[in-house]
């Protein structure tokens, strides 16, 4: 046997050890591991924490040490929260590769949730663009408790005064997407044709109104027995999948929005106009490469095609949140709520998240 043989064959057996070895590490799911001790003379408050990878039955409700804001960060008596696939993700820890970030064999962070809404308590002695007594809304980590500490300068705005906490904080991660998978990855325009799939859900009702924000000629892809509301949010037309599909239906469209990935991309491209673009919002399920197949087809197709195919990965960014407030101000958004819970019903609240099922948002009530 020659030796670039020998050589190569020994490069992929080290290759598929290395792989092996970085799946076993992955999926290495640690047990739970003892609640830290917490001082007497500490001031409390309650909080979700999760000490390991699983179902929603890892969740605690628990008293943890209420946090004290540093020079430039804000301390926000939390109203209302609202949960997001992001969060169950985090909790199972899964697709595995997000452990590398956030833990390998247990989370590094045991705190839970991200949007939120509520009022200032007290600020750094660097804070300027907010004050105690201050409605703000916003996305940080650790929202699913009493109090949250945000830093003045990350995702943190005035709450419009015609909006409640509620619609508040359903609208951080979710419009968020929305604009951005539309404005940023879309370059939506005035009058072009635009689908979007999955109309029915959290960032799908806030996609169907900033469309129509933008002068878009919207059609939302959802249930039997959701084609009533999203008409009601401002939709031109509605399909209905159960009835229609709208890859076969012969309409073409400049952008397609996708937050469920049920079609391929060929099918995708029947829909799509000569230079439409499609934008993947999140993924399919699944520990390991699922959630992933969908964006690397894109990106080898992209570069064969004349229409282009991307994926979002948003960003919570100031400006944004700013954006989104005025929207709301202004009544072109109006967040769409499903269900209420309380915060020590999290673990309900997330299961209920991963039916997959919600019309809207799934609200935590903390007043």
């Amino acid at each position: 046997m020659k030796l670039r043989y020998k050589i190569l064959g020994g490069f992929v057996i080290f290759l598929m050890v290395a792989i092996s070895a970085l799946a076993l590490v992955l999926g290495h799911t640690a047990d739970c591991g003892p609640a830290p001790a917490v001082s007497e003379n500490t001031e409390l408050m309650k909080a979700i924490v999760y000490r390991c990878y699983g179902s929603p039955d890892v969740l605690e409700f628990v008293d943890v040490e209420k946090p004290a804001p540093a020079a430039d960060e804000v301390l926000v008596k939390v109203r209302a929260a609202s949960v997001n696939p992001l969060d169950w993700h985090y909790m199972r820890g899964s697709p595995y590769f997000m452990r590398l970030g956030t833990g390998l064999g247990a989370p590094t962070n045991t705190r839970m949730g991200v949007d939120f809404a509520g009022t200032v308590e007290a600020v750094g002695s660097n804070v300027t663009r907010f004050r105690p007594g201050d409605d703000v809304f916003g996305g940080r980590n650790g929202a699913f408790a009493e109090y949250v500490i945000v830093p003045e300068d990350r995702a943190l705005a005035m709450k419009p005064g015609n909006v409640t906490f509620e619609q508040a904080a359903s609208a951080p991660i979710a419009a968020i997407s929305a604009l951005q998978a539309l404005r940023d990855k879309g370059k939506i325009k005035p009058g072009q044709k635009v689908l979007i799939n999955g109309a029915s859900g959290g960032v799908g009702t806030f996609a169907v109104q900033i469309a129509k924000s933008f002068g878009a000629e919207v059609t939302g892809v959802c249930s039997t027995r959701n084609v009533e509301m999203v008409l009601s949010i401002g939709a031109d037309h509605v399909v209905d999948y159960k009835k229609v599909d709208y890859t076969e239906s012969g309409e073409r469209y400049d952008l397609i929005i996708d937050m469920v990935g049920n079609h391929s991309l060929s099918e995708n491209r029947r829909a799509m106009s000569p230079e439409g673009t499609y934008v993947i919002v999140g993924g399919a399920k699944g520990n390991w490469l699922g959630p992933l197949m969908g964006p690397i087809k894109a990106v080898m197709l992209s570069p064969f095609v004349e229409q282009e195919f991307v994926m979002l990965l948003a960003v919570l960014r100031k400006d944004d949140l700013v954006i989104v407030g005025d929207l709301m101000q202004s009544g072109k958004v109006t967040p769409v709520i499903d269900r209420h819970y309380r915060l020590s019903e999290i673990p309900a609240a997330i299961r209920y998240s991963e039916e997959g099922h919600a019309r809207g948002k799934i609200i935590i009530d903390l007043e």
